[in-house]
């Protein structure tokens, strides 16, 4: 005789009891991944703040910092300092290989970009009625080396709120190019202050803060250190660091706003290196530079350059320290940049160009450099073209 097996379901009230307690696990579930997606979104929004203000500072040091580098004596290395702008010269980069000179080297950077601007060029700098150059600047044959770099915080028209900037770059008369943006003054502070060099009746050096009451500074006389370049007009020659304070925010308002700030004082180790000419004349170099065409042993073309030593390097006033050699095509008009510097202390002188186009024409030229520095007279080759 088979017995039926007694089964019995779940009660409506055990399944209520059972959707509750499933309800309150889930509430607090739900709760906790709540909690954990916003902690995460505000995680990742103090991290897009503090990289927005981490590189807008690591921007500006990095590049005041070389303020002055390979500038020539009658130009200036400040041009501009203001609240919000700053604007100065420097060899920052070159698109010459070979280069010596410049800080860095971007192959990519535009001719416009790598040397000075010239007076034919002049426009105002950004923010300012300032115009700038008022002459034109030279190294030795060539147009200076050094770019105007200008760093400016302009207020930010593509938001709704009124008190964010933008920091943009601008070299020469080139396009400015957005840093960063969202940032905001900290505590009305300016975005810029600056720290001077000053003397004491008493010949004591010391450094002091720029009067904020002083700012903006100009470089109102074109032609540093000449003599008109003293006096009040020399002031902004007294700069020797800059101070930079900002906060970044992620662009909300209220409890969702996130900010970071951040004060960074900024040494400017070109700044009152005048040159002091210890080394008496520009050197005497009376060598011919003699430019013949080759080919290396694979076929790639080359261009051998041989010259003698300079007169004032083994005689007369023995200060020359290097050659500065330039390359140009014979399609164009200036030498631009350097394109080689070689150590004095032999008595005869050979380089191999390989960096040539086939069928080039080219056209080279060197001079002795001592240690002012100053340059002599440039030795030009004739018209050589690579085979």
């Amino acid at each position: 005789m088979m017995t039926r097996r007694n089964t019995r379901g779940m009660t409506l009230i055990e399944m209520l009891v059972a959707l509750v307690v499933f309800s309150i696990v889930m509430s607090v579930a739900l709760g906790f991944l709540r909690a954990q997606s916003r902690g995460f979104t505000r995680g990742t929004e103090e991290m897009d703040v503090l990289q927005n203000v981490s590189y807008a500072s690591t921007t500006l040091s990095q590049q005041i910092r070389t303020a002055g580098a390979d500038v020539p004596d009658n130009q200036p290395t400040i041009v501009y300092a203001g609240a919000d702008v700053l604007a100065f010269n420097a060899d920052y980069a070159t698109n010459v290989a070979n280069d010596p000179f410049a800080v860095y080297y971007d192959p990519d950077a535009p001719t416009g970009a790598v040397t000075a601007m010239q007076k034919a060029q002049a426009e105002p700098i950004p923010l300012t009625a300032f115009n700038y150059p008022a002459v034109d600047y030279a190294q030795g044959p060539s147009n200076s080396p050094a770019e105007l770099i200008v760093f400016y915080f302009e207020p930010d028209s593509s938001t709704a709120r009124t008190d964010d900037y933008v920091l943009m770059r601008q070299v020469n008369a080139q396009p400015a190019q957005e840093i960063a943006h969202n940032l905001l003054q900290t505590g009305g502070a300016p975005f810029f202050r600056y720290y001077r060099r000053v003397t004491t009746p008493a010949g004591v050096a010391s450094v002091d803060t720029m009067p904020t009451a002083a700012l903006p500074l100009s470089h109102s006389v074109p032609v540093h250190l000449s003599p008109a370049d003293t006096g009040v007009a020399a002031r902004i020659d007294s700069i020797v660091g800059v101070v930079v304070t900002l906060t970044a925010t992620n662009g909300r308002t209220g409890s969702a706003e996130r900010t970071r700030n951040v004060q960074t004082m900024v040494d400017i180790p070109n700044a009152l290196m005048a040159t002091r000419k210890t080394c008496g004349d520009p050197p005497i170099f009376a060598s011919a530079l003699s430019a013949v065409s080759d080919t290396l042993a694979g076929g790639a073309p080359v261009i051998d350059l041989t010259w003698s030593a300079a007169v004032d390097e083994t005689g007369g006033e023995k200060d020359v320290v290097r050659y500065v050699m330039y390359r140009r095509k014979t399609s164009e008009s200036t030498w631009g940049d350097p394109y080689l510097s070689i150590p004095a202390g032999n008595s005869s002188y050979a380089y191999s160009d390989a960096a040539v186009l086939p069928d080039t024409s080219y056209i080279y030229a060197v001079a002795a450099q001592d240690c002012t520095p100053s340059l002599s007279a440039l030795s030009v080759s004739t018209t050589v073209t690579a085979p």
